[in-house]
């Protein structure tokens, strides 16, 4: 386990994930919001993303999170485990409600340089319909992928559970 990506709902938890793996396993991390919002919420072109990504995939470790569907495929080809948190919707917008209200008025250290958390109704509305729009082609390439090791968590008592038997 040396190539992880992360991938998972919006509020789900994946860049607390990563960072705590990084730490465990002294690996390090990509938080591929971090790259992807320039100052003022500006995103990047997905090309320039996907310059990044192939970058860091030729390394001999990393840990990246974040979704970015199109550019899923070059971590997905490079990774040897895939991390799912297929959490509850539910689970997931209180995810985004309490990280909105931990950072009000400031930027998360796994953002982009001057993106300050908001939390508006596209994102609360992307989180709400993650499952019904994203989960189809998630799985369908989930299944398409037998070079890695896939671990899917439903709840943090199980993703919870993983970090403490990798910490031993």
């Amino acid at each position: 386990m040396r190539k992880i990506m992360i991938i998972g709902s919006g509020g789900s938890g994946k860049s607390t994930l990563a960072k705590n793996i990084g730490q465990i396993l002294d690996i390090p991390v990509y938080h591929l919001d971090a790259y992807f919002w320039k100052p003022g919420w500006n995103p990047i072109e997905k090309s320039a993303l996907a310059s990044l990504q192939e970058t860091f995939v030729k390394k001999d470790s990393w840990i990246i999170d974040g979704n970015y569907s199109a550019t899923m495929d070059i971590r997905l080809h490079a990774c040897d485990t895939v991390i799912f948190l297929n959490y509850a919707t539910l689970r997931c917008l209180y995810g985004i409600t309490k990280r909105r209200i931990q950072y009000q008025g400031k930027t998360r250290p796994d953002m982009g340089k001057d993106c300050p958390e908001k939390l508006d109704l596209e994102f609360i509305l992307w989180v709400a319909r993650f499952k019904k729009d994203k989960l189809p082609s998630i799985r369908e390439r989930l299944n398409s992928v037998h070079h890695a090791q896939l671990l899917e968590f439903t709840s943090p008592k199980q993703t919870n559970n993983f970090l403490s038997s990798i910490s031993k």
